[in-house]
């Protein structure tokens, strides 16, 4: 009885153990798509800064194995979005690169002290209004290459003095 308890046993715990090895090559195929790895690295609408730490490490975004990236920036979109960039909701910039239209948010997490081993630890920062750059391929995103800050006024009238309408304009000439 012991015995047929123990096998019993041991066939339950193999199987809880493929199961989450299953569950785990689903979540993060081994032999993903370069988009399909741009936008487990790059993208992401729920990322913060506080989760940098966690998200690098969850998602497995790493140079190698076990070497740290220095830094990774993550777009707060989602992937249709970011997917239009390379179908013409952009425009070329420089030789090889495409500078989105639109105007995201992104994190950006910066590597602390140069660890060069994980546990990899990041300071993360938020930046409003950049366009992001990246290579593509077959009208999908393939390369995160970096953002621009955007300077946008909402004053349309930037270097005009705004006049009340019983004002009288000074510099008209007859």
């Amino acid at each position: 009885m012991r015995i047929l308890f123990a096998c019993l046993l041991l066939v339950l715990l193999f199987s809880i153990g493929l199961s989450k090895l299953a569950n785990h090559q689903l979540k993060w195929p081994q032999k993903e798509t370069p988009y399909e790895k741009f936008i487990r690295q790059h993208v992401d609408a729920n990322m913060s800064v506080e989760k940098c730490d966690e998200e690098i490490r969850n998602k497995k975004i790493y140079i190698k194995k076990d070497i740290c990236k220095k830094t990774n920036t993550f777009i707060l979109s989602n992937d249709k979005q970011v997917k239009a960039i390379c179908n013409g909701k952009a425009s070329p910039y420089k030789t090889a690169f495409t500078k989105s239209k639109e105007k995201f948010s992104i994190v950006i997490c910066q590597l602390k002290n140069g660890a060069r081993k994980p546990p990899c630890q990041y300071n993360g920062t938020l930046n409003h209004n950049r366009r992001v750059v990246v290579t593509c391929k077959n009208k999908l995103p393939v390369h995160y290459e970096k953002d621009i800050e955007t300077f946008e006024s909402n004053n349309t009238a930037i270097g005009k003095i705004p006049m009340r309408s019983n004002s009288v304009p000074t510099n008209i000439h007859f």
